[in-house]
C-alpha cells in the first residue's frame, strides 16, 4: 500500500509517505509556512521513494480541529492533489492522531487528547484503545483549560499542558504528543479496510469553534461593559 499523509493543524507541519515497507517523513515549521512548503516537500518525498501521485493508494490528512489557516491549507491541498490524480481521501481527526501518537510513544491506552485552541481554550476528545483500534469515549469539544474534567486513569496527551500548566488538569498524567503524519499512517490501513475512504469533494475541515475573531461591535460592547463594571 502506497500512502501520502500530512497534518498542518498545529504549529508543526508533518508529512509522511509510505511505499510498502519504506517510509519517508518530514517535519518543519507549520502555521502560515505550510501553504508554501507542503507541496514542494511532498514532491521531494515522492521523488525520494521513486513514486508518482498516480502510484498512491490514497491521501490521508488531518481534518481538524486545529489552526483555521492550517486546516484550510490541508483540505485545499488534499482536495487538489486527489482530484488531479483521481485518488480517494482519508480524513482523520487530529485529536485521534494525538491519541495514537501518545500510544505509540508512551504505551497509553486511555487518552484524553487535548490541543491548544488559543484564546484560552482547548480542543479535547477522549479515546480508548481496544482490540487494535481506537474507540471514542468522550466527544470532541472546546472549553477553558480549567473546565476540562479528566476521569481517573486517563492520560492527558497533546500540546496544551505547556500553554496552561496551572489550569489544565494539574493532577493528571501529562504526555506531549502531536498529530504526526506517521500516526495517520499507522491508523490508515484499518480505517481504509473499514470503508472510511471518501471522494475528493469531501475534503472538509472539522471546525469546533465557529469564530476566531470578534467583530468591532463586539469588542466595543465588551469595552463599554468593562467600563460600566469599573464605574459601578
Amino acid at each position: 500500500m502506497n500512502l501520502l499523509a500530512f497534518d498542518t493543524s498545529t504549529d508543526t507541519l508533518f508529512i509522511a509517505i509510505q511505499r510498502g515497507d519504506q517510509l519517508w517523513q518530514h517535519q518543519a515549521a507549520g502555521g502560515a509556512n505550510s501553504s508554501a512548503t507542503l507541496i514542494p516537500s511532498i514532491q521531494q518525498g515522492l521523488q525520494a521513494l521513486d513514486l508518482k501521485f498516480s502510484d498512491l493508494t490514497a491521501i490521508v490528512f488531518g481534518r481538524g480541529p486545529g489552526s483555521f489557516t492550517g486546516l484550510r491549507t490541508s483540505c485545499a491541498i488534499a482536495q487538489g492533489l486527489a482530484m488531479g490524480a483521481d485518488l480517494p481521501l482519508l480524513p482523520i481527526d487530529t485529536l485521534l492522531a494525538v491519541a495514537e501518537e501518545a500510544r505509540h510513544q508512551h504505551g497509553v491506552t486511555h487518552v484524553m487528547a487535548v490541543l491548544d485552541a488559543r484564546m484560552s481554550e482547548v480542543y479535547h476528545a477522549g479515546y480508548h484503545w481496544v482490540d487494535g483500534c481506537w474507540q471514542a469515549t468522550h466527544e470532541l469539544g472546546l472549553c477553558a483549560p480549567q473546565a476540562l474534567q479528566i476521569p481517573a486513569g486517563m492520560a492527558v496527551a497533546g500540546n496544551a499542558h505547556a500553554a496552561y500548566p496551572d489550569r489544565l488538569a494539574p493532577a493528571a498524567q501529562h504526555l506531549h504528543a502531536l498529530p504526526t503524519a506517521t500516526a495517520l499512517l499507522r491508523m490508515a490501513p484499518r480505517m481504509i479496510a473499514d470503508g472510511h475512504l471518501v471522494d475528493a469533494s469531501y475534503a472538509l475541515p472539522l471546525y469546533i469553534r465557529d469564530k476566531v475573531a470578534k467583530t468591532t461591535a463586539e469588542r466595543e460592547a465588551e469595552r463599554q461593559a468593562a467600563e460600566a463594571s469599573t464605574q459601578a
